[in-house]
């Protein structure tokens, strides 16, 4: 069983790349990780491990291994398909299990990709990408929120999805439909925290405001010139120290925020030298995101009018 002592973080999506990188960094940082996702093994070779990160040679079971041999008995593997609630369900029992019932972080990195118009996304791919990121997402809340209630309604979630801006529905609209209904998830479950006064929750989204190497990058580079592509990319430790910053922030400051990890380092971390994340020394990877990004309250914001509850009426209705 893991230690009682130390804060538990779950991260759905950990198996390669971004996500293996924000286990080993929260392990390091004195988290249990538990590890999340599909892909598993059941032996490494000696001589080939650790695994290439962005390969599929790195699975959940590679990725405790590397944590375990670095700091024992930290890093636990569960698979999960998160197209399926009950597996999901099932992924938050077992964590329970492990950590004698404790579970402070959860970060959902799970995501199903394809980047092509309308036309060329075909309903299959449309459904799966529904499938794993938003609704994936909707069925990790809710089995999470519970838990975090029973521990005296405390809690982070973080989520991987996009502040909202126009730009990035073009020539990705299938995709970019699911990333931004996870960001409307996200600023709609941080006010609900904020009406029901629990203020020892937050939910927050990050995204990378450059590049980062992933699995992603690496099957699909930025040019034909390998040098030139990675170039332009971010090592994935920016993305973990980020998530390291928005779980070190009062959960007031971060709840409900729509974040870029280069930003919230600026703003928040003091971080002004960025040369160190740099897949290639001494580059300056292209900023993918705008620098400006809209505003999305309204004048209005806080006037809610006449609020239905469907839960609420569903219950009167069914007692008539």
């Amino acid at each position: 069983m893991a230690s009682p002592n130390k804060p538990v973080a779950l991260i759905i999506g950990a198996s390669r790349g971004i996500g293996r990188q924000i286990a080993i960094d929260l392990a390091m940082n004195n988290y249990t990780v538990i590890i999340a996702a599909k892909s598993t093994s059941t032996t490494t070779d000696p001589e080939q491990f650790p695994p290439d990160p962005n390969s599929p040679a790195s699975t959940i079971t590679t990725v405790a291994q590397e944590i375990n041999l670095l700091t024992p008995n930290t890093a636990y593997p569960i698979p999960v398909d998160v197209r399926f609630p009950a597996q999901i369900d099932d992924l938050v029992a077992q964590t329970l299990r492990i950590t004698g019932g404790r579970l402070d972080v959860v970060v959902y990195n799970s995501g199903a990709i394809w980047w092509s118009s309308v036309r060329n996304t075909p309903v299959k791919r449309f459904r799966l990408m529904q499938q794993v990121n938003p609704e994936g997402l909707y069925a990790t809340v809710q089995a999470v929120l519970p838990v975090f209630e029973r521990n005296g309604n405390r809690g982070r979630i973080v989520v991987v999805s996009p502040p909202v801006y126009s730009r990035f529905f073009r020539g990705k609209t299938g995709y970019a439909i699911g990333k931004v209904g996870m960001s409307v998830l996200t600023r709609g479950l941080a006010m609900d925290f904020v009406r029901e006064g629990k203020t020892e929750m937050a939910v927050t989204s990050i995204w990378p405001a450059a590049a980062v190497q992933s699995a992603a990058t690496e099957m699909n580079p930025a040019g034909n010139d390998e040098s030139r592509s990675k170039a332009d990319l971010r090592k994935p430790t920016i993305f973990s120290d980020a998530i390291l910053g928005i779980l070190s922030a009062p959960p007031h400051i971060v709840n409900g925020m729509l974040a870029l990890d280069e930003d919230f380092l600026r703003d928040h971390c003091g971080v002004t030298d960025f040369s160190k994340y740099s897949v290639v020394p001494g580059t300056n990877p292209r900023r993918m995101m705008p620098k400006k990004l809209p505003v999305l309250e309204v004048e209005e914001q806080d006037d809610e009018g006449v609020r239905m509850d469907s839960a609420k009426s569903r219950s009167t209705t069914s007692k008539l």
